[in-house]
């Protein structure tokens, strides 16, 4: 009771605050019998072997390849975390929305990744080059075979980030 009398108001309600979280992928392991959870565990994959090729050459324009690793590195460990999140369900606790940042996250992944999937390809593409200061070629044969790969796993992870967008704006706007 307040000096004047009358009663104190209720205190607030939080969920006006903090709004539940809105998500419609299952959490725990039923998130790897969907379509996104298997697309995830691909990107994963994918990316990985991007990752240990690249790593793998001499690396010959380091400009280039330098940001084919950044772009795959970074984006193995943002997918790793995404899907535990989703594992240990993380979800529960932050109160976001889910269906927008998947829809975010995969989006802006896509776009990097198709950016190094360009950058790796055209590596690749120099195979016959050769320097003008000493007439060397610019990757040895061994070089362009793992480059050969390398291209076609970034084009694979960036093929599985483009469905994940896919499939993630479709629940979005649902």
């Amino acid at each position: 009771m307040s000096a004047s009398g009358g009663s104190m108001p209720p205190p607030p309600n939080p969920a006006a605050y903090f709004p539940a979280p809105r998500i419609t992928l299952p959490v725990g392991l039923d998130i790897l019998r969907t379509y996104s959870g298997v697309f995830i565990c691909l990107e994963i994959l994918f990316g990985a072997l991007v990752w240990i090729l690249v790593a793998a050459s001499r690396v010959p324009l380091p400009l280039l390849q330098g940001w084919v690793m950044f772009v795959s590195v970074t984006a193995c460990f943002l997918s790793i975390l995404f899907l535990s999140v989703f594992l240990f369900s993380y979800t529960h606790r932050v109160a976001v929305d889910w269906n927008q940042m998947d829809f975010l996250f995969h989006a802006a992944t896509f776009v990097f990744y198709f950016g190094a999937f360009l950058l790796q390809a055209a590596t690749t593409s120099l195979h016959n080059y050769r320097c003008p200061s000493n007439a060397t070629v610019l990757l040895s044969d061994q070089d362009y075979n793992i480059s050969i790969a390398a291209s076609i796993f970034a084009f694979a992870t960036t093929i599985c980030y483009g469905c994940s967008t896919a499939l993630a704006l479709r629940r979005w706007k649902l």
